[in-house]
């Protein structure tokens, strides 16, 4: 294969990767976040609430940890890569986790990551009342 014949394949293939990324990433508006996400496979919730505070109920945010009851403050990032709110876990002791990402996917759905990369578990917010 000749370099020009190789060349225009790499763009190419950069070009499909630079779509296919765009696709992924959804733009979420910081006022669209307050409310109940539910994993209903897990039970696990997470209620945002508007005045940036959190409460989680039986939640996992990684596939090493116990489900667990926590509360903080929250608050909204918006990223070029991907937005996400930050926990700020209260009442953590000395050498624990303070706070963590929770990832603002679209459509109604906030994720935790896992290390490489993978959803370690996806909530969905529940319809209001």
């Amino acid at each position: 294969m000749s370099k020009l014949t190789g060349g225009r394949w790499f763009a190419a293939a950069l070009a499909a990767c630079a779509v296919l990324t765009a696709g992924c990433t959804a733009r979420v508006d910081a006022k669209d976040l307050p409310g109940l996400y539910r994993n209903d496979e897990t039970g696990g919730e997470i209620q945002l609430d508007s005045d940036g505070t959190f409460t989680a109920t039986a939640l996992s945010t990684d596939s090493h940890s116990d489900p667990a009851d926590f509360h903080g403050q929250w608050e909204f990032f918006e990223s070029s890569a991907d937005d996400f709110v930050y926990l700020n876990i209260e009442e953590r002791g000395i050498g624990e986790v303070s706070g963590v990402q929770l990832y603002a996917r679209g459509g109604g759905k906030v994720a935790f990551s896992a290390p490489d990369g993978s959803w370690s578990l996806v909530l969905t917010k529940s319809p209001e009342k």
